[in-house]
């Protein structure tokens, strides 16, 4: 790794972001405030979706060097694209309906001033993943709430461990003797340094595959000279 990229100032950081939310076509750059504090990122401002808000967030976890990101964009829904409840509701349950990896009848949702609330079970963990994309799409919709209850089907927590290991060695996403992995009754501990957001996001989303897995608790932190 160079000495540049080792002491990249937070003004550089700073930049580098800006540039990326400009890059990123589902940003509405020019409403995004960005400030950086030893790497951490805050961002700033309104933006007329709830999507737009998490693609902001995505966009400066992309940029090297920045170690967190504390997102305090609002959303405020324009004229043009207000929803009444009753129709965020409706079209929720339509987008549920049509998505072939969500199992809908198992989800209830509560939508209140443009905020989604998410209800119900799932077998699988990367399922909640699966419903919170349907969701943040919708127009009108400002927040979410996810409530949904992960109950897995029993699987021996040793074997839980040999395969999520195994899936992270066959990706090469991490070096075994970096990333500790520990699973007690379906709860999976990650601990450890990687390189950079995108790895550790790549990680959590091989871990949330698979079976027996019903919560991840992320001890994971981005180390810039590991």
């Amino acid at each position: 790794m160079s000495a540049k990229m080792q002491t990249k100032s937070d003004s550089q950081i700073q930049q580098e972001v800006l540039r990326e939310l400009k890059w990123d076509t589902r940003v509405e750059e020019t409403e995004v405030g960005v400030t950086v504090e030893r790497g951490i990122v805050t961002l700033t401002g309104t933006l007329s979706g709830y999507a737009k808000k998490l693609a902001a967030q995505e966009a400066a976890h992309r940029v090297f060097g920045v170690l967190d990101v504390a997102n305090d964009i609002q959303v405020r829904v324009p004229g043009n694209m207000a929803r009444t409840d009753a129709e965020i509701a409706q079209a929720l349950r339509s987008a549920l309906e049509w998505d072939v990896w969500v199992d809908h009848d198992r989800i209830k949702s509560t939508v209140s001033n443009g905020w989604v609330t998410l209800e119900g079970e799932v077998t699988l963990f990367r399922e909640l993943d699966d419903v919170e994309r349907v969701v943040r799409r919708l127009t009108g919709v400002r927040g979410l709430t996810n409530r949904i209850v992960v109950k897995p089907v029993k699987i021996n927590a040793e074997d839980v461990r040999e395969a999520i290991e195994e899936a992270l060695e066959r990706r090469a996403e991490r070096e075994a003797r970096h990333i500790k992995v520990e699973v007690h009754e379906g709860a999976v501990k990650l601990s450890g340094p990687v390189r950079s957001w995108a790895e550790k996001r790549a990680i959590l989303g091989i871990v949330r595959h698979a079976p027996g897995v019903k919560a991840v608790e992320e001890h994971l932190f981005v180390d810039l000279m590991f």
